[in-house]
């Protein structure tokens, strides 16, 4: 989302923290106590945090997801590696997917604060280790591997553990770090660097591989081998790029299924490869009933799904984050097998601090009993950013009403768009009511620091000074985002079903008391500034805008009592 000049002033002042995922697989998807012995390694590391941990019975496999500064990655792989090393024996695995090694593979995804590159030379400092202390042969893939021949990682597994024997002892296909010698109990494992992958299974109404694999080979990227018309034999492409693909059985479903990996889901979206499915199982006089994620998934791959259902569905996509996520549960058919659970398998949901989201998580009245107890906080700017919210909310409402009104089917797209931007506004205001709670907490904070020598005195003074600012920062941007509401409020005021013109009206009301409350706050704040630069300009934009809003208010509710 990209932020106005202005809004960009509230950008927080912090230094971002370093974090990787990792996505080890392990051979093993039927003994949990082997499983949880493994994922102990990990949680024993300080710094690494697990997400998810999915076992997988007929490919007998287990995606494990978690997130870590770098150093705490390379320590929670290592010692995930060396444990499964030791409880797993390859010699006796089966299992549906194709595989080399105890830890088959071991990506290193970059999450914030670092690039790909660097995410890189962690990968190449665990393989290195563990190649050198576990005598365990090591491939390096994708962005980790300078060799474009073996950046591919089903290049490298191609022949599996039981054919690893003899391609090791090829030059072309020595280990990048440990023995080359294959290990008989342990196999082999791929280290690397990638992109946010989705691993995805779209499940079928059929038993039959073969036919599984013909969809497959529809949809993935690489397509199938055919022959031309003088007989030779040329690749024809598949429907989606950045898709790998192949067809198999899953006993404990008794079903076979599409097992796609989504390497790069900007260029095809979960949602797009479902469809392609979807269409090469209909030509092929078969029907898909669900799909399967594995591990975990980003919240705007749910969002967007949400979304491209909805739109064909010719309704509004301006509709709150939950209800996106459960459309997209529902037309993707994520809930088939088993039960979807969003807070344990998006990303961001395992990822968020419940701490900085205190308030807005409160029922309406614990809200007005925190606000009315003797606490100074929430105070009147967390207030009239949950006033703004409310403001906007009546806004999108009208949005959507209009947008499902009946002999108004030609416009719902113009409405929609107008909801999808209400909601825009609406979370980040929301984000707001917490947030000026939090920069009232440091300065707080900040006034507690120590002052017994000068150098303590030099630094509460600066902190204090930080804190302050970005206290008058943080009701600008409720201004701002409140101003940028009138637009959807006026818009349905003027064009939207007339029988909510009151509700618009009132939302203008919010919005513009959110406005004129949260300038109050800018303007207490930016009173206790010694960088009185800083402090009239940003008092000065705050004028401006209330100005502004004043105008819109007045426009705004002229129009609503000459409809009613």
């Amino acid at each position: 989302m990209e932020l106005s000049d202005l809004s960009a002033l509230v950008v927080k002042k912090i230094n971002m923290k370093q974090l990787i995922e990792c996505v080890p697989n392990f051979s093993e998807g039927n003994d949990l106590n082997i499983i949880k012995q493994i994922t102990n390694e990990i949680e024993k590391v300080d710094g690494a945090k697990l997400l998810n941990v999915d076992p997988g019975k007929a490919t007998n496999r287990t995606v494990v997801t978690f997130v870590g500064t770098p150093d705490a990655c390379v320590e929670a792989c290592f010692q995930a590696i060396k444990k499964a090393g030791e409880l797993i024996d390859m010699s006796k695995h089966k299992g549906e997917h194709p595989r080399m090694g105890a830890t088959d593979v071991c990506p290193f995804i970059p999450i914030s604060g670092i690039s790909m590159a660097e995410t890189a030379k962690y990968a190449q400092q665990l393989a290195e280790r563990v190649g050198k202390e576990l005598k365990l042969p090591v491939y390096l893939y994708e962005h980790a591997q300078k060799n474009s021949a073996r950046k591919n990682l089903s290049v490298i597994r191609e022949g599996e553990y039981e054919g690893f024997f003899k391609k090791i002892k090829k030059a072309e296909w020595k280990p990048d770090f440990g023995p080359a010698e294959f290990d008989v109990k342990r196999g082999a494992t791929v280290i690397g660097a990638r992109e946010f992958l989705v691993a995805y299974n779209v499940n079928l109404n059929t038993t039959s591989v073969r036919r599984a694999n013909a969809v497959a080979f529809d949809v993935r990227e690489a397509g199938r081998k055919v022959k031309n018309e003088k007989g030779e034999e040329v690749v024809q492409p598949g429907a989606c790029k950045a898709v790998k693909g192949i067809g198999w059985y899953i006993a404990e479903y008794g079903i076979a299924q599409v097992s796609m990996n989504l390497t790069d889901i900007n260029i095809t979206p979960v949602h797009v490869a479902f469809d392609e499915c979807l269409h090469s199982a209909h030509n092929r006089g078969m029907r898909v009933t669900g799909s399967e994620l594995v591990g975990l998934i980003p919240l705007k791959s749910m969002t967007d799904a949400g979304k491209y259902f909805l739109r064909k569905q010719k309704r509004s996509v301006g509709v709150s984050e939950k209800e996106l996520i459960k459309i997209a549960i529902k037309s993707l058919g994520l809930d088939e097998l088993s039960p979807f659970k969003p807070e344990e398998r998006i990303i961001e949901y395992l990822l968020k601090d419940e701490k900085a989201a205190k308030l807005i998580r409160m029922s309406l009245s614990e809200f007005a009993d925190e606000t009315s107890s003797e606490s100074p906080a929430p105070g009147g700017g967390s207030i009239s950013a949950y006033v703004g919210a409310l403001g906007v909310s009546l806004g999108t409402m009208v949005a959507n009403l209009s947008s499902h009104k009946p002999g108004w089917d030609d416009r719902w797209e113009e409405f929609s768009k107008w909801a999808e931007k209400g909601q825009r506004l609406k979370e980040e205001l929301l984000k707001m009511v917490d947030e000026d709670t939090n920069a009232f907490n440091k300065i707080m904070s900040a006034f507690g620091m120590p002052k017994s020598s000068e150098d303590e005195k030099k630094a509460r003074t600066k902190t204090i000074q930080e804190a302050t600012k970005y206290a008058t920062e943080v009701p600008l941007k409720v201004m701002q985002l409140c101003y940028e509401s009138m637009e959807v409020i006026e818009a349905m005021v003027r064009t939207g079903n007339p029988n909510s013109v009151t509700d618009a009206g009132v939302g203008a009301l919010c919005a513009r008391s959110a406005v004129v409350g949260a300038y109050l706050n800018v303007k207490i704040n930016a009173k206790g500034l010694s960088d009185k630069k800083f402090a009239r300009s940003i008092v000065g934009k705050g004028k401006r805008i209330e100005d502004n809003v004043k105008k819109t208010e007045t426009r705004i509710l002229s129009v609503v009592r000459g409809k009613i």
